[in-house]
C-alpha cells in the first residue's frame, strides 16, 4: 500500500510503498477514505512531541471501511464505516482507567504517534477504540469530527455552564465548536491572528457575536475561554478577558511557554486548566450530538501525496475550517 512516512522529525514526509498491515485479534483492518490533518501532526513532524514511533504514518482523524476482522472483534462487521481517533489503546488497569479517566492512562497509545495512522491507504485499529460514523456525514466532513470535534467537545465541557465563550484561534476545532455553542444557546467571541479579517468574517458567518484580533479585548467580560492556538502568550490575554470565577481551557497537546503575568489577572477564583486527549464516552456523546446540531464542517481537501502541502498550509494559517486528505 502507499503511505506518507515520517522517517525523522524535521525532514517532512515521503511517499513509500509499505506492506499492508494485518489485524491482530482485537483489531479491524480499515480501507481509508479520508484522514484529517491536525496541528498535532505538525507538532510531531517538528519534533515538539517527543519519542514518536519511527518510521511513522501520521494521522488520527481516520474515516474508512472495515475490510478485515481479528478473531476477537465483535462490534463491527465487514463493510461498516468507522472512525479512528487520537486515543488508540489504554491499559484498562491503571488508576486512571479504573476511575473513568482513560484519557490520562499511564500506558495509553495514540494513533499517528505510537500507532501508525491514516496518511495511508489502509490501517489497523483496536475495534474498542473505533466509532461508528453517523450516516449523514460524508467521509470528508466526518474526518474533522474525530479530533477537532471530539477534543474540542471535551474542552467545551470543561467550561461548565458558561454562556459567553471566547475562542482563541478560529481553526478546525473552533469552527465546529461554534456551531455546538450556538445549538446550546451560548454566545461565541472569536479571537484570530491580528489582522486576519477573513478569519474574523468566517467566525461571524458561523454565528460569532463578535470577532477580533487576539491582541484585543472583547466588548464584555467572558465566562470562559478556550485556547486552540498553541501560543502560550494567549493565556494571560485570555485571563484578562474573563470575569471572576471564569476558566481558561488550553485545548492543545503542545503550547509554547506561557509568559509570567501578574497575580491580579488570575485572582478572583479564575482558573487555568488543560485538556488531555479524549475518552470513548466523549466520542459517543459528541457523535450523537453532531447530527442534532447539525454540524457542518468546512474542509479543504488534499491528495495523499500532497500531505506535506496540507501541513504547510495549516502551519501558515491558510486553511479555513479543516484540512483533510482524500485517499483514492
Amino acid at each position: 500500500m502507499r503511505a506518507m512516512i515520517l522517517q525523522q522529525p524535521g525532514l517532512g514526509l515521503s511517499m513509500s510503498d509499505v506492506p499492508m498491515p494485518k489485524p491482530k485479534p482485537e483489531q479491524v483492518l480499515i480501507r481509508i477514505r479520508a484522514c484529517g490533518v491536525c496541528r498535532t501532526d505538525l507538532h510531531i513532524v517538528d519534533g515538539e512531541l517527543s519519542n514518536p514511533k519511527l518510521p511513522l504514518i501520521l494521522g488520527h482523524q481516520i474515516v474508512g471501511i472495515v475490510e478485515g476482522l481479528g478473531k476477537e472483534v465483535s462490534q463491527f462487521k465487514i463493510g461498516d464505516r468507522v472512525g479512528v481517533p487520537w486515543l488508540g489503546h489504554t491499559c484498562n488497569c491503571c488508576r486512571y482507567c479504573r476511575t473513568h479517566q482513560e484519557n490520562l492512562c499511564d500506558y495509553a497509545q495514540f494513533t499517528g504517534y505510537q500507532i501508525d495512522g491514516g496518511y495511508a491507504e489502509y490501517t489497523v485499529a483496536d475495534d474498542r477504540f473505533c466509532f461508528t460514523i453517523p450516516a449523514n456525514f460524508p467521509d470528508l466532513q466526518a474526518a474533522p469530527l474525530l479530533c477537532a470535534g471530539l477534543i474540542g467537545y471535551r474542552a467545551l465541557r470543561m467550561t461548565g455552564d458558561a454562556q459567553n465563550l471566547g475562542f482563541y484561534g478560529f481553526g478546525a476545532a473552533a469552527h465546529i465548536l461554534a456551531q455546538v455553542a450556538r445549538y446550546q444557546e451560548k454566545e461565541v467571541y472569536a479571537f484570530t491572528r491580528p489582522g486576519d479579517n477573513s478569519g474574523q468574517q468566517f467566525a461571524r458567518e458561523l454565528g460569532a457575536v463578535w470577532a477580533g484580533g487576539s491582541d484585543e479585548l472583547p466588548p464584555q467580560k467572558l465566562d470562559a475561554a478556550i485556547i486552540f492556538a498553541p501560543a502560550g502568550h494567549l493565556v494571560p490575554a485570555a485571563l484578562k478577558a474573563i470575569a471572576k470565577g471564569g476558566v481558561v481551557v488550553c485545548a492543545g497537546i503542545h503550547m509554547s511557554d506561557i509568559p509570567s503575568f501578574s497575580y491580579d489577572i488570575l485572582w478572583g477564583e479564575r482558573m487555568v486548566r488543560s485538556v488531555a486527549n479524549l475518552t470513548r464516552q466523549d466520542g459517543e456523546e459528541f457523535l450523537t450530538l453532531a447530527p442534532k446540531v447539525p454540524i457542518i464542517t468546512q474542509v479543504q481537501s488534499f491528495a495523499l501525496a500532497a500531505a506535506n502541502e496540507a501541513l504547510e498550509s495549516l502551519r501558515s494559517g491558510k486553511i479555513q475550517g479543516a484540512a483533510v486528505l482524500v485517499i483514492d
